[in-house]
C-alpha cells in the first residue's frame, strides 16, 4: 500500500450517456479529496468509446455539474475517443506477445455456452475455444480476447473493503476489442490509468468484479496496478437503490431545486464518510480530514431532510458570494429583475433564515421585485377591513415624512403610529403586511418596509386604502 503521505493521482472517468448523477458526483468528490489531501493530482477523463450512447450534451452536462460543485480537475478532460490509435498499439503488443488472441465464435455459440452453464448452475464463462485456433473463418470480424492466466489467484488490498482474493479459474478470457476494433471498457481503462500514472482508483463497488481482470491486464503489460478503493452504492430515502423514481438524481436538478454548491459538497462528503459526529465541514476541512479508508463499507441512504438542513445552514452562514450568485440565477429563472428591488445581499440578510432553499426564498420574495396583481382573497378579507383604514392612513402620513428609510426608523414609525392611536401593534402590522406583500407572509414589518422600498411602500399602502374604501362602499 502506498505511503499515506505520498502524493497520489486519482481520476474521475464518467461515461457521457446522461447527466452527472449523485453517485458519480460523490465519487468525483472522493477522488478530489483523496488527491488534495496528499498534495497529488486529480484527473478528469471522459470515457466516450460507446459512440451510440455518448453525446456532446452529456459531456457538457458532466462538465457543468462538476463546475457548479467546484470540483476542479488538475488535468484533462481527456477523451477515450481520441486515444484509439494508442489502444490499437497496445492490442497489437498483446497479440504479438501471445497474451491476446482473435476469437471467431458466433453469438449463437456464445449464447449456447451461457445457457448450458446456467442450466448446470455454473457461472457463464468463455471456454477458450479460439485460444489456439488455426483456421480463420471467412467473412467473420473477430473480437480480441485477453488470454487470462489459468492458475493462481488475484489478490489486492482494497482501501475501503480490505483484502479481496479471486481465483483465476473464476475468470474467463476477457474481450478487449470488439469486431470493429473499438476497445472495451476493461481494456481501455487499464491503458488509460497506466498512461496517466493513476495511483489510486476510486470507483463504485459495482466495479469490484472488473478489478481482478484489470489487474491481470496490468501484469500482462509489465506494469504494477494502482491501488483500488471501491465505495458502496447510494440508496434512496426508501432504502432502494437511488434512481430516477426518487426525483432529482442529477446534480444540476438539485441546483434547480434551490440547493447551494457548498451544501451539496458537504452533504455528499458525509454520504458514507464521517469524522466523529461532525456534520458541517468547510472545503478546507474536508481536504484536511478526508481519508478514503474512513469511507463506510455499507451502502449510504440519501436523506433529503438532512440535505435541507445543511442547505439552510449555508444560506445563513455560508459563502455570501456563492449564495448571491445562486440567488441571481434563480431570480432570472423566475422571471424577476434583481435590479428592480433591494440588493440581493440585503434580501439574503433578511430572508436566508426563513427558508430551506433558494427556490422557496425567491418565490416568497416576488413582491419585493414585481407588482402583484391582486391581494390574496383570504388575507384581504381578514385584515384589509374598514377598521384598518385609519391606522394605515396615519402610518402613510408618518412614512411620507421620514428622512431616512432604515429598518430602525421604520420600526419606530409603525410603533409610534400604534401608540398614537392607542392600538396594539398587530392592529396595524397585519394590514400593513397584506398591503405591502399582497398576502400575510413576510419578514418582520420593519424589514418588509425596508426591502419593499419607499416609493413602492407608499404606493401599495395607498392601493390598500383604495381597496378598503371600495369594500366599504360595496358593503
Amino acid at each position: 500500500m502506498t505511503d499515506a503521505s505520498s502524493p497520489i493521482r486519482t481520476r474521475f472517468a464518467p461515461s457521457p450517456t446522461g447527466f452527472l448523477h449523485i453517485g458519480g458526483a460523490r465519487t468525483a468528490l472522493f477522488c478530489l479529496l483523496a488527491a488534495r489531501a496528499t498534495g497529488g493530482e486529480f484527473v478528469l477523463r471522459i470515457e466516450d468509446t460507446d459512440r451510440e450512447r455518448s453525446t456532446d450534451a452529456s459531456v457538457q452536462a458532466i462538465l457543468d455539474g462538476m463546475a457548479w460543485l467546484g470540483l476542479e480537475h488538475d488535468e484533462g478532460p481527456f477523451y477515450q475517443s481520441q486515444r484509439q490509435e494508442r489502444y490499437r498499439e497496445v492490442i497489437d503488443q498483446l497479440l504479438e506477445a501471445g497474451l491476446a488472441y482473435r476469437c471467431y465464435c458466433s453469438r449463437e455459440r456464445l449464447e449456447a455456452l451461457r445457457v448450458a452453464a446456467m442450466a448446470a448452475g455454473e457461472k457463464p464463462r468463455y471456454d477458450g475455444h479460439c485460444r489456439d485456433r488455426k483456421d480463420v473463418p471467412e467473412g467473420v470480424e473477430p473480437v480480441i480476447r485477453f488470454r487470462n492466466p489459468d492458475e493462481g489467484t488475484v489478490v489486492f488490498e482494497d482501501r475501503v473493503r480490505g483484502r479481496i482474493e479471486i481465483a483465476n479459474s473464476e475468470l474467463d478470457d476477457l474481450v478487449i476489442a470488439r469486431g470493429d476494433g473499438t476497445p472495451t471498457y476493461n481494456f481501455a481503462v487499464v491503458v488509460d490509468d497506466l498512461d496517466m500514472n493513476i495511483s489510486l482508483v476510486i470507483r463504485g463497488d459495482d466495479h469490484i468484479n472488473n478489478t481482478p481482470r484489470q489487474i491481470n491486464l496490468y501484469h500482462a503489460l509489465g506494469a504494477e496496478p494502482p491501488e483500488f478503493a471501491h465505495v458502496p452504492m447510494i440508496l434512496g430515502d426508501d432504502g432502494q437503490r437511488l434512481s430516477k423514481r426518487h426525483g432529482a438524481v442529477g446534480v444540476m436538478a438539485w441546483r434547480e431545486q434551490g440547493y447551494l454548491p457548498d451544501a451539496m459538497v458537504n452533504y455528499l462528503a458525509r454520504l458514507g464518510w464521517s469524522h466523529g459526529d461532525q456534520e458541517v465541514f468547510s472545503r478546507r476541512q474536508l481536504v484536511d480530514l478526508f481519508r478514503i479508508e474512513d469511507v463506510n463499507r455499507k451502502a449510504s441512504r440519501f436523506d433529503t431532510e438532512k440535505l435541507k438542513w445543511l442547505n439552510q445552514h449555508y444560506l445563513r452562514e455560508g459563502d455570501r458570494d456563492q449564495a448571491v450568485s445562486e440567488l441571481a440565477w434563480h431570480m432570472e429563472r423566475a422571471g424577476l429583475n434583481s435590479a428592480a428591488g433591494p440588493q440581493l445581499t440585503d434580501l439574503l440578510a433578511v430572508q436566508a433564515e426563513r427558508f430551506d432553499t433558494v427556490v422557496e426564498l425567491v418565490e416568497q420574495s416576488r413582491s419585493f421585485y414585481a407588482e402583484f396583481e391582486a391581494f390574496d382573497a383570504g388575507a384581504a378579507k381578514k385584515h384589509l377591513r374598514p377598521v384598518a383604514a385609519e391606522p394605515l392612513r396615519a402610518l402613510l402620513q408618518r412614512l411620507q415624512g421620514l428622512s431616512e428609510w432604515s429598518p430602525e426608523r421604520l420600526q419606530a414609525a409603525v410603533q409610534e403610529t400604534a401608540d398614537a392611536l392607542e392600538i396594539g401593534f398587530g392592529k396595524i402590522g397585519m394590514p400593513l403586511r397584506v398591503a405591502l406583500m399582497g398576502h400575510g407572509q413576510s419578514p418582520a414589518i420593519d424589514q418588509t418596509l425596508w426591502l419593499v422600498g419607499r416609493d413602492r411602500s407608499l404606493a401599495r399602502i395607498e392601493r390598500a386604502l383604495a381597496w378598503i374604501a371600495e369594500r366599504a362602499a360595496n358593503a
